[in-house]
């Protein structure tokens, strides 16, 4: 592949390369580089949002360089302040420890083991003494930690930040010190930090890394980014007909978002033709975000999966299949069962009854295909079917008796 070709792949989804350039120069240098983003064990359950970051590590691989996947067990233990307004509880080494298990079973289902270097940052700041400390923290400022748009905001505001907040962004910029990286990635939001790296490797004799930041992935939404807060998430360990059926409910518009984010399959130029062919009406969006589903789900499940999603999600919401191949969720009911309101909500449907209810009145429900009207239905221990409000949310239950 040209070095062309390779900044455009790189370079796709990217918010910013600093600098284009060099890093342009750094490929032409003909050697594997080191690739490096750093990920705190705070929250090991990942989702499609981080793995945005892991995405673009595997393109580098794809092209032939080492990706460095550092987990931040020291730094873990300080806890990032990035877009914090207070204080972040520190981790234990306990809690570090059990939340770096985690990751590699998750993230090697994108990366590739054989080209990943797993490194934890307690191998160099663990020997480091307080002398060696001191002298890091030295080499920065109070007023250009200030210049950071939360500690701003927080010193403003009054609000307290801690001592050792100062020192998260030295301690990630160290890292790259440590590792000698070509590029490090990281979101939107690490760009601060990110930069701290390159300051730190001049001063240190080494060539300042090329900074890459992604953008943060909308959740299911289409609005906030991605977050298990919020609940607009999908976990990398969901099920797969639950992968299929929350990106089938995703809007048109964050399809395309997503493929230039999340896809391997559709690259950017058939990305383009496929755009086109919507807009004229020659394809259905449809069918798009099938291709984007199936994709999600055989990279996270394989392929068989993946197939069986697709089919439960066909037979569910276009009556085409056998509605066997959906998963089975036991609900517990009374023993004189509920109304169909009730079951709505129950069964995770609907977040409220009100709100079951007006999807009642709407005609939006239906119980293996048929529309329900009637909030008097009663469905009572034994029954399994298909309920639905609307062509995407649907489950395949079993009432038992509580």
């Amino acid at each position: 592949m040209s070095i062309q070709a390779a900044l455009d792949l790189i370079g796709r989804g990217a918010d910013e390369i600093l600098k284009r350039d060099e890093l342009q120069a750094r490929l032409a240098l003909g050697r594997p580089l080191r690739i490096k983003a750093g990920f705190d064990p705070t929250a090991p359950d990942l989702h499609l949002g981080h793995t945005v970051l892991l995405n673009k590590m595997r393109q580098f691989q794809d092209l032939g360089h080492q990706v460095i996947f550092l987990i931040g067990d020291f730094t873990g233990m300080i806890g990032d302040p990035t877009g914090k307004n207070v204080t972040r509880k520190p981790l234990t080494r306990e809690d570090v420890a059990a939340n770096a298990k985690t990751y590699a079973h998750q993230v090697f289902k994108v990366l590739d083991r054989e080209r990943t270097e797993l490194r934890f940052n307690s191998e160099w700041f663990g020997a480091m003494g307080a002398a060696d400390m001191i002298k890091l923290a030295a080499q920065h400022t109070v007023a250009r930690m200030l210049e950071r748009d939360d500690f701003a905001k927080r010193y403003a505001a009054q609000q307290s930040i801690a001592i050792h907040e100062f020192l998260y962004p030295l301690v990630q910029g160290y890292d790259s010190v440590a590792l000698k990286s070509d590029v490090e990635l990281g979101g939107t939001d690490q760009k601060f930090n990110l930069l701290m790296g390159r300051g730190l490797q001049e001063h240190f004799g080494q060539a300042p890394q090329i900074v890459l930041t992604m953008p943060l992935l909308e959740g299911l939404d289409g609005v906030q980014k991605m977050s298990k807060s919020l609940g607009n998430y999908i976990g990398i360990d969901e099920p797969a007909i639950d992968m299929v059926t929350k990106t089938m409910k995703i809007g048109d518009a964050l399809m395309w978002r997503w493929i230039e984010l999340l896809s391997f399959d559709i690259g950017a130029a058939e990305a383009v033709r496929l755009r086109e062919d919507v807009a004229s009406g020659a394809l259905n969006p449809r069918d798009v975000k099938l291709r984007l589903a199936r994709e999600l789900a055989a990279r996270f499940h394989g392929d068989a999966a993946a197939e069986t999603a697709i089919a439960g999600w066909n037979a569910a919401v276009r009556g085409e299949g056998d509605i066997a191949t959906l998963p089975l969720t036991d609900v517990s009911v009374p023993a004189e069962g509920l109304r169909i309101v009730a079951l709505l909500t129950a069964a995770g449907l609907a977040p409220s009854n009100s709100e079951a209810n007006r999807k009642l009145k709407e005609r939006a429900v239906r119980v293996d295909g048929e529309v329900i009207e009637d909030p008097q239905r009663v469905f009572t221990p034994g029954f399994e079917g298909v309920l639905a409000i609307g062509k995407r949310n649907f489950a395949r239950v079993r009432l038992v008796a509580a």
